[in-house]
């Protein structure tokens, strides 16, 4: 291997993480961390070593971001209110909807910043709050106040000066404050992995028992349900239980089995759907859920065939 490549493939992992923060896309992320790596082998001869390899790696691919100049990304509750359409609408192409990232890779994390990957950082809520900020202020606030760099390192990474990442940040704090869930504290709870696994089964057998009084139960008032590409969105749970009812007949769409996984850090079920008069379960949508005070807050549902990508198999028999 290369002098180049010894250097720079071991930040790998963390760049990739970092640029998805930046771009709420893990397609992107992906393509981004190539553009990081060519933009430093052009430029490794010029390199001078003022700065550590990791800074000014993190710095090329801040920039490669930026340069991408894309929309936010976003969810369906961002684009218009919550609907029960009568007919099912049709999926939007043309709109920049946020992406999940698959644990497997975050797991695979070696790196000394790997202790920054936590699930307050990654989940889908701070995800889609720091895309309300403009670009160089989510870099900011990402190497501050995410991977905990100090505020001349921040510098060295965003080509700003400290005055300029001290005011960045007071910036930045109050908008992704905004845009929390309000009771955040308390779905990010370290000691909540185990009753969230008892939810969830506690949904699946719910769901396996055909009681929508069991699944309405384990929901709050106001819970939230999503699809995209699906723009409609569902809010409360009288609508959410509407748009999860008629699944519970295996007439409706076939029938359905749940692997329990996690996908950005968050507790989620892999839903599998075996088709009428089909004899196997494909993988269909990840729903990630957000549970608070012990009761589903929001699902967010991504419909996905790739199972490989999420460490999860294509197909249950």
């Amino acid at each position: 291997m290369s002098s180049f490549e010894e250097d720079v493939e071991r930040y790998r992992h963390e760049l990739r993480v970092h640029c998805y923060r930046m771009l709420g896309s893990y397609d992107e992320a992906e393509d981004l961390v190539q553009e990081t790596f060519l933009r430093a082998w052009r430029a490794f001869d010029e390199f001078e070593g003022r700065s550590s390899v990791r800074t000014w790696l993190y710095r090329i691919a801040t920039n490669a971001c930026i340069d991408v100049r894309r929309p936010r990304r976003v969810l369906p509750y961002q684009l218009e209110p919550a609907s029960f359409p009568a007919t099912a609408l049709p999926p939007r192409e043309d709109v920049p909807w946020l992406q999940p990232f698959p644990d497997v890779l975050l797991d695979r994390a070696e790196e000394p910043d790997a202790v920054a990957i936590r699930r307050e950082t990654i989940e889908l809520a701070f995800l889609i709050a720091i895309q309300h900020l403009p670009p160089r202020q989510r870099a900011v606030l990402i190497f501050r106040d995410v991977l905990g760099w100090s505020a001349r390192e921040t510098a060295e990474a965003a080509g700003l000066s400290v005055a300029a990442v001290n005011s960045a940040l007071q910036r930045a704090r109050p908008v992704v404050r905004e845009h929390l869930p309000s009771h955040r504290s308390e779905w990010s709870a370290p000691d909540a992995s185990g009753d969230e696994r008892k939810l969830l089964q506690s949904y699946m057998t719910a769901w396996d028992n055909a009681d929508p009084d069991a699944l309405a139960s384990l929901m709050h008032e106001d819970i939230r349900i999503t699809m995209p590409p699906y723009p409609f969105w569902f809010e409360g749970r009288d609508d959410a239980l509407g748009s999860l009812v008629p699944n519970l007949s295996p007439n409706y769409r076939g029938h359905w089995r749940f692997a329990p996984t996690t996908t950005n850090r968050q507790p989620t079920l892999a839903a599998y759907l075996k088709p009428r008069h089909a004899t196997t379960y494909h993988l269909f949508a990840l729903d990630i859920f957000r549970i608070e005070s012990g009761k589903i807050a929001e699902i967010t549902a991504f419909e996905t065939t790739d199972g490989d990508l999420y460490g999860l198999p294509g197909n249950l028999g």
